[in-house]
């Protein structure tokens, strides 16, 4: 019986049975650019983010109520928001309430896995470039077991989108200062796309496509689960675009809604 109690070997590239080559990466191209430019974009995301939902200000003015803080449930949303308040005893900024959801589910997205271990934990950085951690646990250990909770996050992202969507339709009016009528201005039209972005996100999870049909074991008895999970599989190869275009509209759509509450520019009104 082998022993199991001699040195450990080491593993990954630096293994016995791996080739023993010094050079970092055979590749000539710019294998950095990637993970640089998500690195800098994502980290710029997160801080606009975090200082929005901490700031707690200058979210609504009429018709229009940011991303960020919807459902606005909280005290601090009196006047601005037509919803039930259920967190009376909240006392931080609203958006906190409700980002823990689209922000795990996110985190947890088998896309932006792979773009943030790459970015951030160079593990590896690219395709068939070294990486500089010596060993590895998976999604074993905290906090990357939490990834694992993707599926359940889903849920909730799909509440918040209803959310959103409901939003979208507030944001045909009436405009402030008006009591009846449609508006339809440049923040409608930038509240139209980012729902539209935010469910195409959604819907092309990888956890929406085993919803769909997962644990099928013939489709032909199942016509209406079929074609949804055919749906959700086409979307789900342009997931990784999604997830950018919606991160990018939830972003300008906040700042536009902060830039009308700060009397910065005004709302060009189409009709």
């Amino acid at each position: 019986m082998a022993s199991t109690t001699g040195p450990k070997l080491a593993g990954g590239v630096t293994g016995p049975t791996r080739a023993r080559i010094e050079a970092r990466t055979l590749r000539t191209d710019r294998w950095w650019l990637a993970p640089t430019t998500t690195f800098v974009v994502f980290t710029g995301f997160v801080v606009f983010a975090t200082y929005r939902a901490f700031a707690g200000d200058n979210f609504y003015v009429e018709p229009y109520m940011s991303p960020f803080f919807s459902p606005c449930i909280a005290s601090d949303c009196r006047g601005a928001t037509t919803l039930p308040i259920i967190a009376d005893w909240w006392r931080l900024s609203p958006a906190l309430l409700i980002l823990v959801f689209p922000l795990g589910f996110r985190m947890t997205c088998y896309y932006y896995r792979k773009a943030y271990y790459r970015a951030y934990w160079l593990s590896p950085p690219a395709c068939a470039v070294a990486e500089p951690h010596t060993a590895y646990s998976g999604e074993t250990r905290f906090p990357l077991i939490l990834n694992n909770l993707h599926r359940y996050f889903w849920y909730g992202a799909v509440v918040v989108a209803l959310f959103l969507t409901f939003e979208t339709v507030l944001a045909f009016g009436p405009a402030e200062g008006e009591t009846s009528g449609v508006h339809v201005g440049l923040g409608t039209l930038l509240f139209v796309a980012n729902s539209v972005l935010i469910w195409l996100y959604t819907l092309s999870c990888h956890s929406c496509r085993h919803i769909t049909g997962g644990r099928l074991r013939h489709f032909s008895k199942h016509p209406v689960r079929y074609r949804l999970w055919t749906w959700v599989s086409r979307e789900n190869a342009r997931h990784a675009l999604w997830a950018w275009l919606s991160l990018f509209s939830v972003a300008i759509v906040d700042f536009y809604v902060y830039l009308l509450a700060t009397d910065v520019i005004t709302d060009p009104r189409f009709f």
